[in-house]
């Protein structure tokens, strides 16, 4: 899958983005508000970088005016009941790139492109304390759901979290 938006192109990671992927996964705070340990050397960049080519679910957000792969977005099975019909969204951002719109950008595209092929709900979490996520998932249009948790076997950490849904029905509505 390849998808454009007016600032970005999402598409399968590529060996040549390690110094992209590294300068985000790198940034302290970043991947500790994903449930992952922030990458402390190019080492540990390569390996995920190695696993994200594989993972056909996993998309590098290419910034259009620099070609910097900028952050990624992850479209996730159900992990709760397995729903052929459900996906849950996982993304971050590089830092210098947030308050500007381009990962509501990336989801409403995501969302569109899901929704356009059988998919009927689309969930996305964040930490109860990761504000700047909470406020980008509201603003994209997702419905509170419930709260729950999440255990980070990378941060030996268990986390409070919030849950949202955006439905097919709830997506034409807005149309």
């Amino acid at each position: 899958m390849r998808l454009e938006t007016c600032r970005t192109i999402l598409r399968r990671f590529e060996k040549k983005d390690l110094e992209d992927l590294n300068d985000y996964c790198s940034q302290d705070g970043i991947g500790e508000m994903a449930g992952w340990k922030h990458h402390g050397n190019l080492l540990s960049s390569k390996e995920v970088l190695y696993k994200n080519i594989q993972n056909e679910n996993i998309f590098a957000i290419e910034n259009k005016e620099n070609r910097k792969v900028i952050g990624h977005i992850a479209v996730n099975s159900d992990s709760e009941n397995g729903r052929e019909d459900t996906k849950e969204l996982g993304f971050v951002l590089n830092r210098n790139y947030h308050n500007q719109g381009i990962m509501t950008e990336v989801i409403y595209k995501i969302l569109d492109y899901l929704f356009s092929n059988d998919i009927k709900y689309v969930y996305a979490c964040c930490f109860q304390n990761n504000r700047p996520s909470k406020r980008l998932i509201e603003k994209c249009g997702f419905t509170f759901e419930q709260e729950g948790s999440f255990h980070s076997e990378s941060l030996n950490k268990t986390f409070k979290s919030f849950e949202y849904v955006y439905s097919k029905s709830d997506w034409q509505l807005r149309l």
